[in-house]
């Protein structure tokens, strides 16, 4: 049986034989860092400014039925897939969890939404709610390298999306305790369910961007949930007939599916975590234009034309898109009027309050570059920011590997601040600092009740 779909049954016997004692240490210590900032960041999502938080969680207040999982922010449990929908949408509302560069991906907004609402179901550790998370975020990278995700980017594909299904799938199957026949029928079930279209860049109220995520982990925990149950599936998604990688993909290849899996963890240890509330596209930028400020003592008054060159390849996401989180002429302006950037930025349009930020908009313009930039796309987001001064003078940076990458990690003090100022717009310091105990201890927990009773309180800032 393993000749006829070689590469589903190696990933499939991989994810039924995967335990807490597989993930290397230096694996499950960053894993719980980026656990920390996703919880953080996902319980900021339950600020009432965000809309698709309050539209997804009222739906499925509406909707779901009655279970052991609890819907963030809602003091109400539901059903498995009804919470990893709506917490899933949550998980990248804000638009500032932790991120793949190389195979532009934001799975942390995926697993710790799908982690928690089985090890709540199931009654795990919070030891294998991380471990879950670890092994859904690699499934997730491999699934997106596979298909290469500048192609799905090329054919208005979200990899996130795409391959985030994959992810959720792998950390539900082993949080179910799927064996292996079962868990090759819950990967089929999820390529059947995937789904993820760059569409979501039309929607203002950015509802639909962060709904794809909530999607990703729906799919993943309704397949393995119908997999353990018999439901029946295609048994060689990745390897023959019409399989998932060439129905996304024109240049897919299966190598990176498999290629030292096990004991290479690029799809946890390459993620990115975010010192900016924006699409990640603009991270190396902001840094450099940061830098010309601090550097020059320049404020926002000086400044007549702010310039960003960008790879053409990744141009359309961030060149006046109506998304404010995904607009250079908007993301940038804001960092320099306000001299700071925060997630609520992207729910409440500061052109229309602050005279500066309509300004500066107004005079901020996207190159796009079709050489060296664009030839490093995606594996680097490089920008070059160029500010025209009102006296005539013109100052440039490029940055190329932004902060917050492995490359240039946040300090202790850093990662801290960013827990606290955006926990700080939901919750009381009593809630905040009991969250951020809840998520230090959580890999020693015996189950993950002390953290999901204080997501479950509803916002109290």
């Amino acid at each position: 049986m393993s000749d006829y779909a070689p590469v589903t049954r190696r990933l499939a016997a991989f994810i039924a034989e995967f335990a807490t004692s597989k993930v290397p240490d230096e694996v499950m210590t960053y894993t719980r860092t980026l656990a920390r900032d996703g919880i953080g960041v996902l319980c900021a999502a339950t600020h009432e400014s965000v809309t698709a938080a309050q539209g997804i969680g009222g739906f499925a207040e509406e909707i779901a039925g009655n279970g052991p999982c609890t819907l963030i922010g809602r003091d109400r449990k539901v059903d498995p897939v009804s919470a990893a929908l709506a917490n899933g949408t949550l998980g990248y509302a804000a638009d500032f969890e932790p991120h793949h560069p190389e195979a532009i991906l934001h799975p942390i907004a995926v697993m710790i939404p799908t982690a928690l609402a089985l090890a709540e179901a199931e009654k795990r550790t919070g030891a294998e709610m991380l471990a879950a998370v670890a092994v859904g975020c690699e499934m997730t990278y491999r699934v997106s390298m596979a298909m290469n995700p500048r192609e799905l980017y090329d054919r208005g594909f979200h990899p996130s999306a795409v391959a985030g299904s994959f992810g959720a799938c792998a950390a539900s199957s082993y949080l179910l305790g799927l064996n292996e026949e079962q868990t090759v029928r819950a990967l089929g079930l999820a390529a059947l369910q995937t789904s993820g279209l760059l569409a979501w860049q039309d929607d203002p109220r950015e509802d639909a961007r962060p709904f794809q995520m909530g999607l990703a982990a729906r799919n993943g925990v309704m397949s393995a949930m119908l997999a353990k149950r018999g439901f029946g599936a295609p048994d060689r998604i990745f390897d023959g007939g019409h399989n998932v990688l060439n129905a996304y993909s024109g240049v897919a290849d299966p190598a990176p599916l498999t290629d030292g899996l096990g004991t290479v963890w690029d799809g946890v240890m390459e993620l990115a975590i975010k010192p900016y509330a924006s699409v990640s596209f603009l991270h190396p930028a902001l840094d450099a234009l940061v830098g010309l400020l601090d550097d020059n003592a320049l404020t926002a008054d000086q400044i007549e034309k702010i310039t960003l060159r960008f790879a053409e390849a990744g141009a359309h996401c961030v060149d006046d898109n109506p998304l404010k989180g995904h607009s250079a002429q908007y993301i940038l302006p804001v960092r320099v009027a306000m001299g700071r950037l925060s997630y609520l930025d992207l729910f409440v349009d500061r052109r229309e309050t602050e005279p500066e930020v309509a300004r500066l908009a107004a005079n901020a313009e996207v190159i796009r570059d079709t050489g060296e930039f664009n030839e490093a796309f995606p594996d680097f987001y490089m920008g070059e920011v160029t500010l025209t001064l009102k006296d005539g003078q013109t100052l440039s940076a490029t940055s190329k590997v932004a902060r917050g990458y492995p490359e240039e990690p946040l300090s202790r003090e850093e990662l801290e601040r960013k827990f606290e100022d955006v926990t700080s717009t939901v919750c009381s310091l009593a809630r905040r600092e009991a969250l951020a105990r809840a998520c230090d201890a959580l890999h020693e927990a015996p189950d993950v009740r002390d953290l999901s009773a204080i997501l479950a309180q509803a916002p109290d800032a």
